[in-house]
């Protein structure tokens, strides 16, 4: 049986959102792809909720796509602020892995400013997928929490890649590559992460 994924936006753009789109098509080759909307991107509003009302809709997301699907795991996936929340979600439901697509590490490239607390608090194995270029989670600060946590982490480095993962066109030029080559290359990641989890369960 497919795992059921809920799929989280992060804070500047909504589900429908052709990157949203295009990754939800990717992942629908591992499992049943649900997404959402936050309420203030669902009421218009560009500044995002206070975490304890995201926490709440997210959960309210996954409620109704539990009632939904018919599966025996579920892997919460996030674009950056949606992973943050989906770690603190995980807290208080129980899933089975987290995958981070641009971990919102650091308060606007504030690196004295760390979102780490909910990542020790984890218990639920967690991917983080980064890219070198991403100023919001700069890899040394990444690896300095992964230390201290509990849960069991995995990490697949995109070299070059922005908080969206992006690759700049020169760079890609240069290793004789294209984007959606190494979208592919997260997909296969992904997919070795969740079959490592199915494995050691069984």
């Amino acid at each position: 049986m497919k795992p059921l994924i809920l799929f989280a936006p992060g804070a500047g753009a909504p589900s429908s959102h052709p990157w949203m789109q295009n990754w939800k098509k990717r992942l629908s080759k591992i499992g049943d792809v649900e997404t959402f909307d936050y309420d203030y991107m669902r009421a218009g509003r560009r500044r995002p909720d206070p975490l304890p009302q995201l926490i709440a809709a997210h959960r309210k997301a996954l409620q109704a796509a539990r009632e939904s699907h018919q599966s025996d795991s579920i892997i919460l996936i996030g674009k950056s602020m949606g992973a943050r929340v989906g770690c603190h979600v995980s807290l208080e439901e129980n899933v089975d892995a987290l995958v981070c697509l641009g971990y919102p590490l650091c308060a606007m490239s504030d690196r004295t400013k760390l979102r780490d607390e909910v990542l020790r608090a984890l218990t639920t194995p967690i991917l983080f997928v980064q890219g070198t270029r991403d100023s919001l989670c700069p890899l040394d600060l990444l690896e300095r929490a992964r230390t201290e946590m509990k849960a069991p982490t995995f990490l697949h480095i995109v070299e070059g890649g922005d908080h969206s993962l992006r690759v700049q066109k020169h760079q890609l030029q240069a290793r004789g590559e294209t984007q959606e080559e190494g979208d592919q290359q997260i997909l296969k990641a992904i997919a070795g992460f969740v079959d490592q989890l199915r494995m050691s369960a069984d």
